[in-house]
């Protein structure tokens, strides 16, 4: 993840999951839930749906609390008919079929998972204080069943016997036996072994940091729309882009704020609004004169959801880690960093090293970068003067100026350009579809849908929902399935049932200008990366061929690759064809000029190392808060957090500085002991990358005959391998760092 990403938070993860829950239904998240149709005597949207597309824009808060009990309550008779059958297999010394185990966990899960994923889903693009209350109410009892799935003793040996069976073991594809043997994991990790007082802990434990992990996202929501600084003098906003004027000048006129004598808000004449929103906040720290205005918005930032600011984080942060800490001692582990690398490609120690190693071939070259930046400034900076004057720099180094790019990159050419990359590598087409012509809602006008096409028939859809939406959206990037490729849901006269994703962004959205007219999204070019990351995300989700719904698409893939196909997208955007053919001017469609085009690829690995070593402090931090040696009884987050500073900071943070309180990656989402699967997995997309790079990105034949290879192996085999065979599979060797550091100008 690079740093722009997500509006320039880089805090916020890019698959989010349901606080809390289990890998057995997590594996699920925000799938649609086929079998709605045999409950069309009801009204309720979130029972009664087509199988593919959920209906967001009828539900309603009042649906929550009915559908998620009918399915409840189905889901819970469901497990308990299966374990009993299960058991009576296993008492008469026969082993379970795959396909009656398989499908049968995979229906029950989403009996539950498929209306819990709409709501969670809308929680996050159209919060609301009546949803989160109904979702709220609803957690426990989702966690619960959850947990009781998924640590099911019944369940899990009939997938130990079926693996026990060699005959029935070896008939199985690969594809399956990875399905099974993740269920086994799963099954380890969610404390099946456990009886008595210990099973009622854990589950107690799941219940309570689910809890936890919602109030702590919620708080970071509540503390971004709690700020807003209204600015009235033009000397205010001297710097700031004229797109920026017009972002803070709709803000003000979103508030009912006018001008002293009652005009409407506009971008020359004011008033405008600072906020916490990404493009808002990148916007201010990168170009406002006013050091004031910056010092302001930057120490906003970093309070968040702190005792300095709202709804404190702190005393969660304390207790999450505690519950952690306990909850592995339960499993028979000595911290919960040894409980998520049991099912990552890493282990701690190789995690360790790698971050190590990327730090000593970064900190040097930072300090080199941060002592040119304050010569240039002529004076010692402060934090919130770094992105300023580093702008100013990059303007006169590379004669670059990243508000003329914008200009080039409307959102529409962007989206050209990013399915013209797709379709040239991957041999599917991009079709934009209106959401009622194939039975889809969307839940806000500016989402869009998108149909892959494969030889002209439909092979999976796409959601995107571009904008950022500071009252309702919570802030930063992400993607997640809508539903999967499926065997076990296909419909009538079908093989498999088609995925179904959605790409979630916050980017500048379109300025509707007090004259009237309207300034479509014009993108800075950190969006457009982040675009092309959730891309990534999307397209192994779609371009799967697996159909094995535990294993198709992102599922079961080990979570420090997850990233390896977004990151790998990434490149794409700085190629020379990619970059000539869809940067054209939003007014005149003039090309963009091909000397620009050189100074900002150029200008890709600028600050580099300084950006090497902001990410390797947030992994560092995350696995020293829950290794062995860290505590959480007695030892204090914050002061943990800023030991690692001490080693991956040039400048240090300012002793109110509480970003862990924000810091939803670790704390409400999925990388918990995990961030470092970012640096991981550039490592691996870097190395794939380089095999475009060796065979010539100007050679058309290799580059398309390596992407119908990606699209094979990395992108369509999901997790029916684990990663490191499907990346062997496309590079014919491990990964080795070597192209991740020449592509950050590391290498000596």
């Amino acid at each position: 993840m690079r740093t722009h990403h997500g509006g320039g938070v880089p805090i916020i993860a890019r698959r989010m999951v349901a606080g809390g829950l289990s890998a057995a239904l997590t594996a699920s998240t925000y799938v649609a839930s086929c079998e709605a149709t045999a409950l069309a005597d009801t009204d309720n949207p979130l029972l009664n749906a087509p199988a593919l597309f959920p209906r967001f824009a009828d539900v309603r808060a009042e649906h929550v609390q009915p559908a998620m009990s009918e399915r409840l309550a189905k889901a819970q008779s469901g497990l308990e008919a299966l374990e009993r059958e299960v058991e009576a297999v296993l008492a008469r010394g026969e082993t379970p079929a795959y396909l009656f185990l398989a499908d049968s966990v995979e229906r029950l899960g989403e009996l539950v998972s498929g209306p819990w994923g709409v709501v969670s889903h809308l929680k996050m693009v159209k919060d609301s204080a009546a949803l989160r209350s109904a979702s709220d109410a609803m957690e426990p009892e989702v966690v619960a069943f959850s947990s009781k799935m998924s640590g099911s003793l019944a369940l899990h040996k009939g997938w130990c016997a079926l693996r026990a069976d060699a005959a029935a073991w070896g008939a199985l594809s690969p594809a399956q036996r990875r399905a099974a043997e993740l269920e086994i994991l799963t099954g380890e990790l969610a404390g099946v072994g456990l009886t008595g007082k210990k099973k009622a802990r854990f589950e107690e434990i799941q219940k309570e940091l689910a809890a936890l992990s919602t109030a702590f996202s919620n708080a970071v929501l509540d503390a971004t729309k709690a700020f807003a600084k209204v600015l009235t003098a033009p000397g205010e906003v001297a710097g700031l882009p004229a797109s920026t004027r017009a972002m803070m000048a709709a803000s003000a006129r979103n508030r009912g704020i006018k001008g002293s004598g009652g005009e409407e808000a506009s971008a020359e004449e004011g008033p405008w609004v600072a906020t916490l929103d990404g493009p808002c906040l990148i916007g201010v720290l990168t170009f406002a004169d006013d050091a004031a205005l910056r010092e302001t918005v930057y120490k906003a930032y970093i309070t968040r959801a702190s005792e300095l600011s709202g709804d404190d984080n702190g005393p969660r942060i304390t207790r999450i880690l505690q519950l952690r800490r306990e909850q592995a001692g339960l499993l028979g582990r000595t911290s919960h960093a040894e409980v998520s690398l049991a099912s990552k490609m890493a282990t701690l120690e190789e995690a360790n090293a790698l971050l190590e190693d990327l730090r000593l071939k970064s900190f040097g070259a930072a300090r080199k970068e941060h002592a040119e930046l304050e010569a240039f400034a002529g004076r010692q900076l402060s934090l919130w003067d770094v992105g300023y004057y580093a702008e100013k720099l990059k303007e006169v180094k590379y004669s670059y100026d990243a508000e003329a790019v914008r200009q080039f990159l409307p959102l529409d050419g962007v989206l050209k350009g990013l399915f013209g990359v797709v379709s040239r590598l991957f041999d599917v087409s991009v079709v934009e579809r209106k959401p009622a012509d194939v039975g889809a809602q969307v839940w806000n006008e500016h989402v869009r849908l998108f149909e892959l096409q494969r030889g002209g028939e439909p092979t999976a859809y796409v959601f995107l929902d571009p904008f950022a939406r500071a009252e309702e959206k919570r802030g930063g990037a992400w993607m997640d399935e809508v539903c999967s490729r499926s065997r076990a849901f296909a419909p009538t006269g079908s093989a498999v049932r088609l995925p179904v994703a959605h790409m979630v962004c916050n980017q500048s959205p379109p300025v509707a200008n007090a004259d009237g007219t309207l300034t479509p999204s014009l993108m800075t070019f950190g969006e457009v990366e982040t675009l092309f990351h959730e891309c990534g995300h999307a397209l192994q989700h779609m371009l799967t061929r697996v159909d094995e719904g535990h294993v198709s698409g992102i599922r079961g893939v080990e979570w420090d690759a997850v990233e390896q196909p977004s990151q790998f997208m990434e490149n794409w955007a700085y190629d020379l064809r990619t970059l000539s053919g869809m940067a054209k001017h939003w007014k005149t469609g003039a090309p963009i000029d091909n000397a620009l085009v050189h100074k900002l690829r150029a200008a890709k690995n600028y600050r580099a190392a300084s950006q090497m070593l902001r990410q390797l402090k947030f992994a560092m931090g995350d696995l020293a808060l829950h290794d062995a040696s860290f505590n959480p009884q007695s030892d204090c987050p914050f002061a943990r957090l800023e030991a690692v500073g001490q080693r991956t900071s040039v400048l240090p943070a300012l002793p109110e500085d509480r970003f862990l309180c924000s810091f939803s990656h670790i704390f409400a989402g999925g990388y918990a002991a995990g961030y470092f699967s970012y640096k991981w997995a550039e490592v691996l997309s870097a190395d794939g990358f380089a095999a475009f790079e060796e065979a010539g990105l100007e050679n058309e034949a290799l580059v398309v005959q390596l992407g119908r290879k990606y699209a094979e192996t990395v992108m369509g085999l999901g997790g029916s391998l684990p990663a490191a065979e499907v990346f062997k599979l496309f590079r014919g060797r491990p990964p080795t760092a070597d192209a991740l550091l020449r592509h950050s100008d590391l290498i000596s």
